[in-house]
């Protein structure tokens, strides 16, 4: 096959293979963490309505902005880290800046996962009668759990596929089960009414974000396309391969995830969604405590887990990725890149992880409000710099079009949702 372009024999000659299967089930574990277990909460604190017209506005905007954000990774001629995906389109200092913005949006990912995990296991642990106490009183809980979960994620992607693939697809099949379990308790008089346009505006611009992390896994894309960079020589098959993983992966998410989120909101009341609030708790832990039947109990524990653990590991690989390349870049200014110890430099990115997140989890950060404020850095990564850089460096500029200003569109409400919450 030539390296300039793909027939459309050519791409039907290219098999679906298990690897390509693996990267699946890690974008939909990626995309199944804290975004689907709090979505309902939002949902249940603003009401339906606004969560219908934030779909209306983002799934489609989540669609284009990763297989846009794909296709500007995919075309350097090197793929190693995405600072040196950046370095080779607008050089070393903006790569620097771009990277740190990026490592941002990861470290708040991670961060998000190591706060639910901590706080829901001790939740469990509790509501299970297994401790008398929660265990996220103990100062100690979190760093054990955290140090866990970073010995795991950093041991590479084979392992990880190992252990994630059949986590995903059972949080997978639970997702759809919960939705279907939850019908009896369907109650359509926790339909909201519509409010004020007033609140509606405010209310749908700090719905948007828990709506884009609901299925947004493009924190694992920069992976996804260093992984299939390096193992085939041709780069457009690289690159085919890649965005047929991340269509694949939308295309379930958008279907499962959108029944759950509506089984969840005809469920749970405005009450109820406080109570989840306030605890800093997940739709998941609080469905646990107040929906009667042991099945739904058992669902919900297994869904929470899964969905926080696979949900780490995927962001990890991004996370490590980010975190080595601004290491990189700027050692590489006094030494040798070929001189960087890369064994120490994955110590390094272990012990930082844990100790940093364990440090951050004690402050016991309302999870909702990190969600609401870390959104200018999605929508900066994953909407602002690949329309920046379409329209800056000629080897993008075939990419232009209304779907590049729609995705830049949807990243300045991203930029400008967190001031919302000064008149909520």
């Amino acid at each position: 096959m030539s390296e300039c372009t793909l027939t459309k024999d050519d791409i039907k000659r290219i098999p679906f293979t298990l690897y390509d299967a693996g990267w699946v089930i890690l974008c939909i574990g990626m995309a199944i963490g804290a975004g689907i277990v709090f979505l309902p909460i939002q949902i249940g604190i603003k009401g339906i309505w606004v969560f219908i017209v934030s779909i209306i506005i983002i799934y489609p905007g989540i669609y284009l902005l990763q297989d846009i954000y794909l296709k500007t990774l995919s075309r350097t001629e090197d793929a190693k880290d995405y600072t040196s995906i950046i370095s080779q389109y607008l050089g070393p200092n903006w790569a620097i800046f771009m990277s740190i913005i990026y490592f941002l949006m990861l470290f708040k990912g991670i961060f998000n996962y190591s706060l639910a995990v901590t706080f829901d296991s001790a939740s469990f642990l509790q509501t299970f009668g297994i401790t008398d106490g929660l265990m996220s009183d103990h100062f100690w809980w979190g760093l054990l759990v955290i140090s866990v979960l970073v010995a795991l994620a950093s041991q590479g992607e084979k392992l990880i596929f190992k252990i994630s693939t059949p986590m995903v697809l059972v949080k997978l099949g639970i997702v759809l089960l919960i939705g279907i379990a939850m019908i009896p308790h369907w109650n359509f008089s926790n339909i909201s009414a519509l409010p004020n346009m007033g609140s509606f505006i405010r209310d749908l611009f700090l719905t948007m974000p828990f709506t884009l992390f609901s299925i947004l896994f493009m924190q694992i894309l920069s992976p996804v396309n260093i992984a299939y960079r390096k193992i085939e020589s041709n780069r457009r098959i690289a690159t085919y391969r890649a965005i047929r993983v991340n269509r694949i992966a939308y295309a379930i998410l958008a279907i499962s995830i959108l029944f759950f989120a509506f089984s969840f909101t005809f469920t749970l009341n405005h009450e109820q969604a406080m109570l989840a609030y306030k605890q800093n708790i997940t739709a998941l832990a609080l469905a646990a405590k107040v929906l009667p039947g042991s099945l739904i109990k058992i669902m919900t524990v297994l869904l929470n887990i899964f969905a926080i653990l696979t949900a780490f590991l995927g962001i990890y690989l991004g996370f490590q990725d980010a975190l080595k390349g601004i290491v990189r870049n700027i050692v590489s200014r006094f030494i040798p890149v070929e001189k960087i110890n890369e064994r120490f430099l994955s110590v390094f990115v272990c012990a930082f992880s844990v100790i940093s997140l364990w440090c951050l989890v004690m402050t016991r950060m309302s999870i909702i409000l990190l969600n609401q404020l870390s959104a200018p850095l999605y929508g900066i990564v994953g909407c602002l710099i690949p329309g920046y850089l379409i329209y800056k460096v000629s080897l993008l500029h075939d990419l232009k079009g209304m779907a590049v200003y729609y995705i830049i569109g949807i990243g300045l409400m991203l930029c400008f949702s967190p001031l919302f919450i000064l008149f909520d």
